[in-house]
């Protein structure tokens, strides 16, 4: 496999000693909710999360997402504050990676450190210590070529500084947190979770299966959360077992296929499972304050 000295570039992973550490764990996270909660304005997460679950339980359901070619910021956040999904079908077409195809990757960046999802990162998506491995993209192609895999491997929710120069984020949101990237070949999948920020998802090659779960349909999720940012569900949303989770029945699921060039909007709260239909390439941002459902009234939130 291909090795390159870089790879201390990538964030440090959590030492297993410490996934299993039930204290330190707890100190950290309540740390991580204090500082969630401030850099969202709000006096805890978890009323934040309670209050747009409130919100979204008097929208009608939705049977399928709703399409426009285009927005400018202004309409884009009075759209958002409706709470609801919907696409964008044009934006990401005139990023000038969406101009690239899938062999920049090995002849431009055969050497930038990435960090692969490898094994069954499904039933561990949300644990601290789930099976991952450092390498260079080079490695990685060669990888997923072999095919030595029952999972194909995912690169996911990672800061690639030299692919994102040649995006061009529109600016909805007055505070967004860096551009992060998922890549990988027909069959990635992203398990069934909610973020508690609002998010747009570029879809730059490829196209996508993302199934959606309205906020206030959690308790028929059976959800555990990672965090008070991160709540995952082990429902599959698209092959329910309705024997294991009956309640899921009660679920309204809404799939949504986004192709190369469109930006799909998912609220905070929504529950999102994404399949990777072809060899794909994404990239989404999520911002970092009061979501936009809570724009008009914050139901007492606020800090």
């Amino acid at each position: 496999m291909e090795q390159n000295t870089d790879l201390a570039r990538l964030p440090p992973r959590v030492l297993e000693a410490e996934a299993h550490a039930p204290e330190l764990a707890a100190v950290r996270q309540q740390a991580r909710a204090q500082r969630d909660a401030a850099v969202r304005g709000v006096t805890s997460v978890a009323a934040m999360r309670a209050a747009i679950q409130h919100a979204t339980s008097a929208l009608p359901l939705i049977s399928s997402v709703p399409r426009y070619r285009n927005l400018d910021a202004a309409e884009f956040r009075a759209l958002a504050a409706q709470g609801q999904p919907f696409l964008l079908t044009e934006p990401v077409t005139r990023w000038p990676l969406s101009q690239m195809d899938a062999g920049v990757l090995r002849q431009q960046y055969a050497g930038m450190p990435v960090r692969a999802r490898v094994g069954d990162y499904i039933n561990t998506a949300f644990a601290p210590d789930r099976a991952m491995q450092d390498m260079t993209m080079g490695a990685y192609l060669d990888l997923i070529a072999a095919g030595d895999y029952s999972l194909p491997p995912y690169l996911g929710n990672l800061e690639l500084r030299e692919l994102n120069r040649l995006c061009h984020w529109p600016s909805y949101f007055d505070k967004m947190g860096p551009p992060r990237f998922w890549i990988g070949p027909a069959g990635t999948i992203t398990p069934l979770h909610a973020d508690y920020d609002d998010n747009i998802f570029a879809q730059i090659w490829g196209s996508k299966r993302i199934m959606l779960a309205p906020p206030h349909h959690e308790p028929y999720l059976y959800v555990k959360p990672a965090n008070e940012i991160l709540i995952g569900s082990p429902v599959d949303a698209e092959a329910p077992d309705y024997q294991r989770y009956p309640l899921a029945q009660q679920a309204s699921l809404i799939e949504c296929i986004v192709e190369a060039g469109q930006l799909l909007y998912i609220p905070a709260g929504w529950y999102h499972q994404v399949h990777a239909l072809a060899f794909s390439l994404s990239a989404n941002r999520w911002a970092r304050a009061m979501p936009l459902v809570l724009s008009h009234d914050d139901h007492g939130v606020r800090a």
